[in-house]
C-alpha cells in the first residue's frame, strides 16, 4: 500500500471520537489474548457495553473475542486496509473499542509499517501495554521507557504487569517504574490453568473448546482480582458513531452461499459485510456436515481454516461434492481461499501422508505431510477472469505445500511486502477459481 494511501508518520487524519484503547506487548507470548479475553469478560459481566477488534489479518483471536462479549468483533489491519475503511470499522458504534494488538507494539509487515503502533495512532487512541515481568524486576523500567519513548506521536494509558511471582516482585517492579510516571493498571499472577491450547495456525479455535464459557468466566475473576479499581475508568467513555460510506470490495454474486464450519471458519467479518452492503444476500452451509450450496446461489465462496484436519470427511461428503459441482455446471463463480483453494483441488494429503480425493474442479494437489510455513502480506494484481479487477492486499499463511499443478489460468500476480515478485499465484478454470491469498481489501483504479 503507497504511503499516500497509508498516511504520513505526521498526519494520519481524525481520530476516532470516542473511547477504547489498545491492548499491546513488547512481543508475542505476553498474555495479550488472555488478558484480552478476561478483560472483555470482566466487562460484560460487569455490564459495560463496548466493542472489540483484533488489530492484523488473524481469524481465530475475533472469535473467542465474540464468545467473551456475545458480540461480534472485527478485523483492523493497518498494512493492508486503507485508513479510510479502518476508521469507518472503527467508528461505525459509539461504544468504547477495546483492541488486541497482534505481535509486538511495533511489528508490522516485512518492510516495518503497518503495526500496531501505527493503528493507535490513526485511530487515535491510547496504549496500555501488556508486560511479562517473569525472570525480571528492575530491568522493566528501561523496557517499559523505551516502548513509551520511541513514537513521540503514541500516547500510553498505563501498564498492566503480568506473570508477577510473588507480592516482593510487585514491589520491586512497582519501584522501579514510579519514575516513569505511568499508572499500574493491574498485576497478574501467573496462571497456568488459563493456558489455551494451540494448533499449528495459532490457537485452537473458540468453536471447539469444550468448556469455552468457563474459561472466560475464570479468565475474569482472575482479571478481577489483579485489576486496580477504577483502572479503565476514564478509557471506557463512550463517544460519537461515524458511519461513513466507504466502498468496499463487490460482492461475488448477487446470491453468495458461504462455507462456514470449523473446516472453513476463516471469514472477515468486513468483508460479508461489504459485500451485503452491496446488496448480496449470503446464506451459509457445511461441507462437515454434507450440506450443498444453495441451489439458486450465483456465487460459492469457500474460505480458508482447516481442511486438512478434516481432509477424510470432506471426501466422503457426497451432497456438497454433488453440490459444488452442480453450481459449477450451471456457471456459478466459485472462488476458494488458502483451506478452499485446497478443497477445489483434486487431492489433499493429510498429516500421516494418505491422500484424499478433493472436488477436484482445479488441476491441483495440496499436502499436509510435506509441510513449509508460508507467511505474509501479499498486494495481489489480478489477472482476467478474477473476481475484482483492481489492485487488492491480502494476506497468506499456510503450511501446506503444491505437489502438483496442471495446465490453467492464473488467478492473481503477487509482491510481498518488500515488494519481491512472487510471480503468479492461484488457478482459474473458466468461473471456477482460487489462491491461497485471504483477500482483505482493494484500492479501486
Amino acid at each position: 500500500m503507497r504511503d499516500e494511501e497509508r498516511g504520513s508518520k505526521d498526519g494520519w487524519g481524525t481520530p476516532r471520537a470516542g473511547g477504547g484503547f489498545l491492548l499491546a506487548a513488547p512481543q508475542s507470548g505476553s498474555g495479550k489474548t488472555l488478558a484480552t479475553l478476561a478483560l472483555l469478560r470482566h466487562l460484560k459481566r460487569s455490564g459495560v457495553a463496548l466493542r472489540s477488534a483484533k488489530a492484523g489479518p488473524d481469524y481465530i483471536d475475533p472469535a473467542f473475542h465474540a464468545a467473551a462479549t456475545g458480540q461480534p468483533s472485527v478485523n483492523l489491519d493497518p498494512y493492508a486496509m486503507r485508513p479510510e475503511l479502518i476508521r469507518a470499522l472503527a467508528g461505525a458504534d459509539a461504544r468504547p473499542l477495546v483492541i488486541e494488538a497482534m505481535m509486538g507494539l511495533y511489528d508490522g509487515a516485512a518492510d516495518g509499517t503497518g503495526s500496531a503502533a501505527d493503528l493507535a495512532v490513526l485511530l487515535g487512541l491510547p496504549v496500555v501495554l501488556l508486560v511479562d515481568c517473569a525472570r525480571q524486576s528492575h530491568s522493566v523500567a528501561a523496557l517499559v521507557r523505551g516502548f513509551r519513548d520511541h513514537d513521540p506521536r503514541l500516547r500510553f494509558a498505563g501498564v498492566m504487569l503480568n506473570r508477577v511471582a510473588s507480592a516482593r516482585h510487585e514491589v520491586l517492579l512497582r519501584n522501579a517504574l514510579e519514575p516513569l510516571g505511568l499508572s499500574v493498571l493491574a498485576v497478574f499472577p501467573p496462571e497456568p490453568g488459563l493456558a489455551l491450547p494451540e494448533r499449528h495456525l495459532g490457537l485452537v479455535q473458540a468453536g471447539e473448546h469444550g468448556d469455552l464459557a468457563g474459561f472466560l468466566d475464570r479468565a475474569a475473576g482472575w482479571m478481577e482480582k489483579g485489576l486496580a479499581p477504577g483502572a479503565l475508568d476514564t478509557l471506557l467513555q463512550s463517544g460519537e458513531a461515524h458511519a461513513a460510506a466507504v466502498a468496499r470490495l463487490a460482492p461475488l454474486g448477487q446470491r453468495i452461499a458461504v462455507a462456514r464450519d470449523t473446516a472453513f471458519a476463516f471469514l472477515y467479518p468486513h468483508l460479508l459485510d461489504g459485500w451485503r452492503q452491496g446488496g448480496a444476500a449470503l446464506s451459509f452451509f457445511s461441507p462437515l456436515s454434507d450440506e450443498a450450496p444453495e441451489a439458486g446461489a450465483d456465487a460459492v465462496f469457500l474460505p480458508g481454516g482447516y481442511p486438512e484436519l478434516h481432509a477424510g470427511r470432506l471426501s466422503s461428503a457426497e451432497r456438497f461434492r454433488a453440490g459444488m459441482h452442480q453450481a459449477a455446471s450451471r456457471g456459478a463463480l466459485i472462488y476458494g481461499e488458502c483451506g478452499g483453494y485446497m478443497t477445489l483441488g483434486e487431492a489433499l494429503t493429510d498429516a500421516e501422508g494418505a491422500a484424499h480425493p478433493m472436488l477436484g474442479l482445479l488441476p491441483l494437489a495440496t499436502s499436509f505431510a510435506a509441510r513449509q510455513r508460508h507467511l505474509g502480506y501479499r498486494h495481489l494484481s489480478p489477472l482476467p477472469g478474477a473476481p475484482w479487477p483492481h489492485a487488492l492486499t491480502g494476506h497468506e499463511f499456510h503450511y501446506a505445500t503444491i505437489t502438483r499443478e496442471d495446465a490453467a489460468d492464473r488467478l492473481f500476480e503477487a509482491r510481498d511486502a518488500l515488494g519481491t515478485d512472487l510471480g503468479a499465484m492461484g488457478l482459474r478454470c473458466g468461473r471456477v477459481m482460487g489462491s491461497f491469498a485471504h483477500v482483505i481489501d482493494g484500492v479501486a483504479a
